[in-house]
């Protein structure tokens, strides 16, 4: 999603939450305002970038997302590791929990994942 820009982003953020959305159902959801002319050309690059797909339904269009969230999230942590951590998505993961100030319950978690992980490998 690095090519992404906030708007764009933010627009997938609302159509992976939603099946079929129309310009003013997303535009309802945006975190910020945002005018309907810059959300219609936003909506068109998302269509240009295969990210998005659009259907005529009665006299409007309705958008979702044609990309799916987890795919977007895959490539950005990718994108990541290769910037940050010589491509390693461990490592990445690594350094995020180093930095990052969990609480009890976020470090229980994290223990609960090993954990499976360590037996799924077993």
């Amino acid at each position: 999603m690095n090519d992404l820009n906030e708007n764009e982003r933010e627009v997938l953020r609302i159509l992976w939450q939603a099946d079929r959305l129309k310009p003013a159902e997303i535009q309802a959801n945006f975190a910020w305002e945002i005018e309907n002319a810059t959300l219609r050309s936003i909506l068109r690059n998302l269509v240009e970038k295969q990210l998005a797909t659009r259907q005529k339904q009665g006299k409007a269009f309705v958008y979702r997302a044609k990309s799916r969230r987890g795919t977007q999230f895959s490539r950005a942590m990718q994108r990541m590791a290769e910037i940050f951590t010589s491509g390693s998505k461990a490592a990445l993961i690594l350094e995020l929990v180093r930095r990052e100030n969990l609480s009890d319950a976020e470090l229980q978690a994290l223990q609960e994942i090993a954990q499976q992980k360590k037996s799924d490998s077993e």
